[in-house]
């Protein structure tokens, strides 16, 4: 299990790019985040998450009908979201090489 404050610094990124393949809600978002392995994510940690990436302009939300319960609200990827995505995409992949590079011995540029 990931320690949590470990994983709020990456769960932004995760929840962009499960957004960024398709419209999507959030008990759909977590689920996927399960299937990926992130098993003790729960509604209640990504909602909130949800709403900070909409206040910032990254995604963007739209309530649809459901014909089994109340209306959902379905997120889909902005713009500036994509942008977002793109450069912690860049950010993780410099970050991991540091962090391989430390714990394999070797030196990183």
């Amino acid at each position: 299990m990931v320690p949590s404050q470990m994983l709020k610094g990456v769960l932004e990124g995760c929840v962009l790019q499960v957004v960024s393949k398709n419209e999507t809600y959030g008990y759909q978002i977590v689920q996927e985040l399960r299937e990926y392995g992130f098993t003790e994510i729960v509604e209640g940690t990504i909602y909130p998450l949800l709403l900070r990436l909409d206040n910032k302009g990254q995604i963007q939300s739209r309530m649809v009908e459901s014909d089994i319960g109340p209306k959902r609200k379905y997120y889909s990827i902005t713009p500036l979201g994509t942008e977002s995505l793109k450069e912690f995409e860049n950010n993780w992949n410099e970050l991991e090489d540091i962090v391989n590079a430390l714990f394999n011995g070797g030196k990183e540029k």
